[in-house]
């Protein structure tokens, strides 16, 4: 009787665990979205990263948890809102810029990394190797420093006669080292003086007008930035202002 008893006792309890173990809702998958500016200044870009989810079958809220962190233009912040990231243990992290690769980099070596960079994700020190990036990074890049100096000829050709171009970065990029590097030179070729001003955050843009202003710089371009980026509109408002000013802006 006694084994007998038993099966009678194990039988009741696998049936039990089993129907508990179904019960139980199968882990929603959470995606970490990493921002140098705030959510406001990438809306378009949010609502298509979440219509490219619901395309492949991911309905935020649903079958998919967003985590969005974003530095609000305050690059020193984003190791911060990284780790805020991997202490919710999300799935992967998407970053959208250069100085949240950064971040992300530095903040984890386990979960995956998606990167969206206009810059060279191999000489910046992201990846080991585009075809095989190795470690936990991996993502797109648009290569295009060498178009830095393309939009010099482009301006050089909307205003005949162009001497003097005022050239906006923010120091705090990882990249803007390198692709003003890359705009001197095309500058030099083309018989270009250029005017550098850095700002780090929007509110010092007005600052900057000034300056190239008084220095009656004819053309403006500005070296990618997401910070720059989100305050495109203050360029088009000084834009409007006497005096022909065309400008470049390319997308962070």
């Amino acid at each position: 009787m006694k084994p007998i008893f038993s099966i009678l006792l194990i039988v009741p309890l696998v049936v039990v665990g089993a129907i508990v173990q179904a019960q139980q809702p199968e882990k929603v998958p959470r995606i970490g979205f990493l921002s140098a500016t705030s959510p406001s200044a990438q809306n378009a870009f949010l609502d298509a990263f979440k219509q490219g989810l619901r395309d492949l079958g991911y309905v935020v809220g649903q079958n998919v948890a967003l985590e969005i962190r974003a530095a609000e233009g305050k690059y020193d912040s984003l190791p911060d809102r990284a780790a805020e990231l991997v202490r919710l243990k999300v799935d992967v992290i998407f970053a959208a810029s250069a100085p949240a690769i950064k971040a992300a980099k530095q903040t984890t070596s386990t979960i995956p990394i998606v990167f969206e960079t206009l810059s060279d994700p191999v000489a910046d020190g992201f990846v080991a190797d585009l075809a095989r990036p190795g470690g936990n990074l991996t993502g797109l890049a648009g290569l295009a420093p060498e178009l830095s100096g393309k939009r010099l000829e482009l301006l050089k050709e909307v205003v005949p006669g162009l001497t003097r171009v005022a050239v906006l970065l923010n120091p705090d990029n990882p990249n803007a080292r390198r692709l003003l590097k890359e705009t001197e030179i095309s500058a030099q070729a083309l018989g270009i003086q250029l005017q550098v001003l850095q700002v780090r955050h929007a509110d010092e843009l007005d600052k900057a007008f000034s300056a190239m202003t008084k220095a009656r710089a004819r053309a403006l371009t500005v070296i990618p930035d997401p910070t720059l980026f989100a305050g495109r509109k203050k360029l088009l408002i000084w834009r409007r202002k006497p005096g022909y000013r065309p400008f470049t802006v390319p997308r962070a």
